[in-house]
């Protein structure tokens, strides 16, 4: 229920905060008491924040009388973290030409894939995710990829969350991705297969920065393709190396905090 003294001891920039990011939960025009609830705030609180923030472009109105991201967030989202999608969309782009296939480079960011650039096939393939969006390690190509390259610890903290499943054939038994994610790193790319939507399959490989681990990039085709799935790994390792080769004066950090920063929840 909205109201109440909700807002004590928080500061101005949490409830500030808490208003934009009503709108990564749902991702639709809100009313001022769906904002009021989302945020944790009185509606009182709400109905100021959103003014202000209607005034600086931050939100804007509907003409139904309710509220949703405004210009200005997009705008300024386009100005952080552009290093490493500028330099590497020309190569994305590339292996979409190569392949005929959607193409997409994912950074890893808490226990999700973040997906920063996608060039898009002309084929029929359920989308499942887009620039901006994230989805589960576990369930997509690129995910495993940087699970399975990441330092140790962090698929072992992974493997104690409480794996979801997305279709029935994603894995979500702790040990059965263990196993999986120790593939990866043997052969050096990671499947899925229709783990995350029916109908599509994704094949990745990881690209390095430094000797580390920067980003997943990987294709997404058809089911009914899964079977010349590994054609296409010549082209996306080609791809990874002009990637590395292209980001390597500019420090890892740079390159993913301010990805991280800018499709922040």
């Amino acid at each position: 229920m909205a109201g109440g003294n909700r807002d004590a001891g928080r500061s101005v920039t949490d409830k500030v905060l808490s208003v934009i990011t009503a709108f990564e939960k749902e991702r639709r025009p809100l009313a001022l008491t769906e904002i009021a609830d989302l945020a944790r705030v009185p509606v009182s609180t709400a109905h100021r924040l959103v003014g202000e923030l209607t005034d600086w472009g931050f939100l804007s109105r509907t003409p139904n009388g309710r509220y949703q991201l405004g210009l200005r967030i997009w705008e300024m989202a386009q100005n952080v973290g552009r290093q490493l999608r500028e330099t590497a969309r020309p190569f994305v782009q590339d292996l979409f030409s190569l392949t005929g296939e959607t193409a997409q480079l994912a950074i890893r960011d808490g226990n999700e894939a973040l997906y920063i650039d996608r060039v898009y096939g002309t084929k029929r393939v359920p989308r499942a995710s887009r620039v901006g969006g994230r989805l589960p390690l576990h369930a997509t190509a690129v995910g495993k990829v940087l699970l399975a390259y990441e330092e140790h610890w962090v698929l072992n903290a992974y493997l104690h969350l409480e794996l979801t499943a997305a279709t029935p054939r994603t894995i979500t038994a702790p040990g059965k991705l263990a196993a999986e994610i120790s593939q990866v790193k043997e052969r050096g790319y990671a499947i899925a297969l229709e783990e995350i939507r029916v109908g599509a399959c994704s094949i990745a490989v990881p690209v390095f920065h430094t000797g580390r681990i920067g980003a997943g990039l990987g294709l997404v085709v058809p089911s009914e393709q899964v079977a010349t799935l590994e054609k296409h790994l010549p082209a996306l390792r080609a791809v990874s190396e002009r990637i590395e080769r292209a980001t390597a004066h500019i420090p890892l950090e740079t390159l993913l905090e301010s990805h991280q920063a800018a499709f922040r929840d």
